[in-house]
């Protein structure tokens, strides 16, 4: 059974998906922000691999993607910061990348190398499911998850194309649009979830715009499997570049909170 798999095995429980972008502001800040996520509860670490044009994303990652291109975060900064990762914890780690970071270093390095390192599943945000064979059938060679995107737009044949290839978790995403806070969670989130639990057995997480308690207990009650966040956790971090340990500490809080809110907190 995977990493992946024992997350979501737990029965009543929801999974804390925590996202922040490797290398932001630089490697060593970014690794002690990875282990404060994960000492908050986070039960899956999903790094951001910096890109020049994430198109998925909204103003706020797109800063933490230049912070970290500017400190020179590079696949091999960000493979090196995952064995330092695993070293510390057995918390399942996740990719967001696009397409072209993937094709550059070469398909069959990339996926070679994220499986040394102790990657457990890669989300590719720019590769539909119909362009994504050869993809899949390297990610099984190396045991790594293909995690794809849904969105409200989404048919529901699509649905079950991705569903077939997916394995680990689907990302939901829950709202129309990029990354970002948003004030509330919308209800065509909650249709989403619903309408995607028809045709997999798969575990549903969402994210985009999730960023408080309120979001993640109204998820948790509506039935997903997990809640994912991600510029909530890197606003707190750009709010806190000049002092790392308050930076750490409200990480670790907040963590802390979004899981109390889905029944699960625990701090490790």
């Amino acid at each position: 059974m995977s990493r992946i798999e024992k997350v979501f095995e737990k029965r009543g429980t929801r999974a804390f998906i925590g996202f922040t972008v490797a290398g932001d502001p630089d490697e060593s800040t970014s690794l002690r922000i990875a282990k404060a996520l994960i000492d908050g509860g986070t039960d899956i670490l999903e790094l951001g691999v910096p890109f020049s044009d994430p198109v998925a994303d909204g103003p706020t990652i797109q800063r933490a993607d230049d912070r970290a291109l500017a400190a020179g975060t590079t696949p091999d900064t960000i493979f090196r910061m995952v064995k330092t990762i695993r070293a510390y914890s057995d918390v399942p780690v996740v990719f967001l990348t696009y397409y072209n970071i993937v094709y550059r270093r070469g398909i069959e390095r990339f996926y070679r190398e994220a499986r040394e390192a102790g990657v457990d599943g890669i989300l590719i945000a720019d590769m539909p499911v119909e362009e994504s064979a050869e993809v899949t059938v390297i990610a099984a060679r190396y045991g790594i998850d293909p995690i794809f995107l849904i969105t409200q737009t989404t048919s529901d044949e699509r649905i079950r194309k991705i569903a077939a290839q997916a394995r680990g978790y689907l990302y939901l995403v829950s709202v129309l649009g990029v990354t970002g806070v948003r004030d509330q969670v919308s209800s065509g989130a909650i249709d989403l979830l619903h309408r995607v639990r028809r045709h997999t057995d798969l575990p549903l997480a969402l994210g985009f715009g999730i960023s408080t308690p309120d979001h993640a207990a109204t998820l948790a009650g509506a039935g997903a499997d997990g809640v994912i966040v991600g510029s909530a956790i890197v606003d707190i971090i750009e709010q806190n570049l000049i002092n790392p340990q308050i930076m750490e500490q409200k990480l670790r809080d907040y963590v802390v909170l979004m899981k109390r809110a889905t029944g699960t907190a625990e701090m490790k």
